[in-house]
């Protein structure tokens, strides 16, 4: 297990964590939260024996195997499988040892190695990779594409990739689900909960916490609070805790009232002076005391926008897309005010275009956009932290948008975004994404906007900022159309729910929970459904005589297909008897004495060679039996 006693940690100068206790015990899924900047991360680095403590002890099982994300990717010409199965040290440890014992002939280290690799699923790493990297959104051209082709989020999906193919029996994850989309977060909460090591997470996303975590960590005021459960079982044990303790603070403010009474009213009578001393060293232990406060540090509202014209933006059979390519077709949507609008639908395709359209970023390539007088846009997008000038202030990016207003009424604004104090006046330059979010959030609301588009607003957000921004959102009058993978936030600010898939943009009837069970379904099989709706109609109707001509001519075209497929099974088949004449062969001890090196040998290599050639075999089989199972679902 993992024990902290008397832990104390200070980074920078400023102390993150004093005398802090807590234990972790194995297969454990730990929630570790805390505001921005309490020391979340920095524990995440005393984890990893990047840092050591400053006082007290951080004890770690030794041996334990620790895997974490990486932080930077490289620009590598490895393809993103390759680069994933780097990820796996154990089995680049035993590749690396492989090599050298061919090159130097050691019989004896090549079979010890085989065993090792086959004891740790290395012939299999390849399936392994592939399954990881769907699950995470990658498509099959994907794998074999560079890294340094691939995007900044998307290079650190193929990182946490990484992190998950490695055997660990602590597997730490800081934000995991900041550069997923829906689909692969209920894809990485389902692998988390099968995973048998123990996890410790720092996330913002609360029902995500509550899908993965069994225990939470808490850190405030430089303390770590141990609570058994979910998120949202923390924050109703703390809730409890918090009310005990004021009505415990508030028994002893009445309490020192009294006390103080009676101190002032005989400390100058000598016949009570004993009596008012002993009330005196009561205060005094009183006052050890002190109220716990469940501070909301973010108070803001979005202002009444100046007008409110109806429709906002209205859109007639628009097509949307980059040069000769179309990204979306056939947009119908209007926005009126009132309007909560969230947009789902796979990474890729096409939300952040839809939301670039709705800004006038992105000009269509056909239809109509009207757009009404007096439209006020707030548009958040995440490369809008980009455009903020390092340099400057976050009161100057303020100033800028009314140089009329005070400095003090600036200063009050940017403080209920948290910005307080000589923070106001600090470079935007070594802000961190959280801050720099914030500031963009800040002048968006500062504009008085009647449509905001909010790309993935969470982004960075700690969850005090994120709950401040729900009720702000709540209260506004205008329209807004989101895109977030965060479904608390959405579930509290969205009304209706748009579906953006095959190049279109519809209305989608259900809530989360109903766009769970599509993202399960294949989207082939969404249009068999779709067709088959068709169908009952009565449209498209078949006479049983078609029907069999239709299901005899679709056998003949998948005929050359199915025998690839068998030729695959049987070569499989062969691989494995031989791969288990080999192995029996093995088990011979008198087949290690020098005398029978060359027959060890050769062994070895024939037993190499029907390995490759298993694998090989099983890609095969599995890319030809997806192709088979798209062509049915397409018929």
């Amino acid at each position: 297990m993992i024990q902290a006693d008397a832990l104390g940690l200070i980074r920078g100068g400023k102390q993150l964590l004093i005398d802090s206790n807590f234990t972790i015990f194995p297969g454990h899924r730990v929630g570790l939260v805390g505001a921005n900047g309490s020391g979340k991360s920095s524990l995440f680095a005393l984890l990893r024996h990047e840092l050591k403590e400053d006082a007290g002890s951080l004890y770690i099982p030794p041996g334990w195997r620790i895997a974490s994300v990486a932080q930077e990717t490289p620009a590598l010409d490895d393809s993103a499988l390759t680069y994933v199965i780097s990820g796996d040290k154990e089995f680049m440890q035993l590749q690396d040892q492989l090599k050298k014992a061919e090159q130097t002939d050691d019989g004896a280290a090549i079979a010890r190695i085989h065993g090792e690799m086959d004891a740790i699923g290395g012939y299999q790493i390849e399936p392994r990779a592939a399954s990881l990297l769907s699950g995470l959104g990658f498509s099959q051209q994907q794998l074999s594409a560079p890294v340094s082709s691939f995007s900044g989020g998307w290079r650190m999906r193929l990182n946490l990739a990484q992190a998950l193919i490695a055997r660990s029996d602590l597997l730490l994850l800081d934000e995991p689900t900041n550069h997923l989309d829906l689909d692969a977060i209920y894809w990485l909460e389902s692998w988390l909960l099968r995973y048998e090591g123990t996890l410790i997470l720092i996330s913002h996303d609360r029902d995500f916490l509550d899908a993965v975590i069994t225990h939470t960590i808490h850190i405030d005021r430089q303390q770590t609070h141990e609570y058994s459960g979910n998120y949202t079982s923390f924050q109703r044990q703390r809730s409890e805790k918090i009310s005990q303790q004021r009505q415990e603070f508030e028994k002893q403010e009445q309490q020192r009232a009294h006390l103080q009474k009676f101190v002032d009213r005989f400390k100058a009578q000598a016949t009570k002076a004993k009596q008012a001393q002993s009330r005196v060293k009561a205060l005094e232990k009183l006052t050890a005391t002190a109220p716990i406060e469940d501070s909301a540090p973010f108070q803001f509202q979005f202002r009444e926008p100046a007008k409110l014209p109806s429709p906002l933006i209205e859109m007639e059979k628009l097509r949307a897309g980059y040069g000769d390519t179309t990204i979306l077709q056939n947009i119908h949507l209007n926005l009126v005010p009132g309007s909560r609008i969230g947009l789902l639908g796979h990474n890729g395709a096409g939300k952040s275009t839809l939301m670039k359209l709705l800004a006038g970023e992105l000009e269509p390539l056909s239809g109509e956009r009207r757009v009404s007088p007096g439209i006020a846009i707030g548009y958040f997008a995440q490369h809008q932290l980009e455009t903020l000038n390092q340099k400057e202030s976050p009161i100057a990016h303020v100033q800028r948008l009314d140089s009329k207003a005070s400095e003090q009424s600036l200063r009050d604004y940017l403080g209920s975004f948290g910005f307080k104090g000589d923070d106001a006046f600090a470079p935007c330059g070594p802000m961190s994404g959280g801050e720099k979010a914030r500031l963009v959030l800040a002048l968006v609301v500062y504009q008085k906007p009647n449509l905001l588009l909010l790309d993935e607003p969470t982004n960075h957000l700690d969850l005090d900022i994120r709950e401040a921004l729900m009720r702000a959102l709540q209260e506004f009058s205008g329209a807004m159309v989101i895109v977030s993978h965060d479904r608390h936030f959405l579930r509290a600010t969205v009304d209706d729910f748009y579906l953006v898939a095959n190049q279109q943009v519809s209305a989608f009837n259900g809530d989360l929970s109903d766009y769970q069970k599509w993202v399960e379904e294949e989207r082939q099989q969404q249009k068999q459904i779709l067709r088959d709706d068709k169908q009952d109609e009565g449209d498209n109707k078949l006479s049983k005589k078609e029907l069999r001509q239709q299901a005899a001519q679709q056998r003949q075209q998948l005929k050359p297909l199915l025998n690839k497929i068998k030729q695959a099974e049987t070569l499989m088949q062969k691989a494995e008897q031989e791969l288990e004449q080999v192995h029996s062969a093995l088990e011979d001890a008198g087949l290690y004495d020098a005398d029978r090196k060359n027959e060890l040998t050769e062994l070895l290599k024939s037993q190499a060679n029907w390995q490759q050639q298993l694998e090989q075999a099983e890609a095969t089989w599995l890319e030809l039996s997806e192709e088979l199972e798209s062509l049915n679902d397409l018929s």
